[in-house]
């Protein structure tokens, strides 16, 4: 059964969100996991692709927008997009969607990102009771 950790962070500033999950993806590639991160929004998706390439100076974590040519995705450690669902098994998904993407129990894990705005806030917890009344595993995890 697909286990469910949330996130909720502690952090107001507009990046704070992309920013854990560019940490968060880092973590599990250095683990061997792969993930898939589902963007809210076809640009917060392109806005992660970029911060990927530059929110640290000393790794490099191989990833693409999809969709992506099929020769290409078995190097890729992540794959981002918004709302489509992956061609292949990941193992992480990494949501930063207010909604459950229909796809989520495909995963081993979900990482669902909630920041301190009012209405992200708010469908972070529509999503937990989603999570909690299917009788998924969830735990959550406070980030300063």
């Amino acid at each position: 059964m697909t286990r469910v950790d949330f996130y909720i962070l502690d952090d107001d500033s507009s990046d704070g969100l992309p920013r854990f999950a560019c940490r968060l993806v880092d973590r599990a590639w250095q683990r061997g996991m792969r993930c898939y991160v589902n963007a809210a929004t076809a640009e917060q998706a392109a806005r992660l692709d970029d911060l990927l390439w530059t929110f640290r100076d000393i790794s490099f974590i191989p990833h693409a927008q999809t969709p992506v040519e099929a020769a290409n995705t078995g190097r890729l450690a992540v794959l981002i997009g918004s709302g489509e669902e992956p061609d292949e098994d990941l193992d992480l998904l990494v949501n930063l969607s207010d909604e459950v993407p229909s796809f989520f129990s495909r995963f081993e894990r979900v990482a669902e990102l909630v920041d301190n705005e009012t209405s992200r806030r708010s469908a972070g917890r529509e999503r937990f009771r989603f999570y909690r009344d299917r009788g998924y595993p969830l735990d959550n995890h406070n980030v300063r």
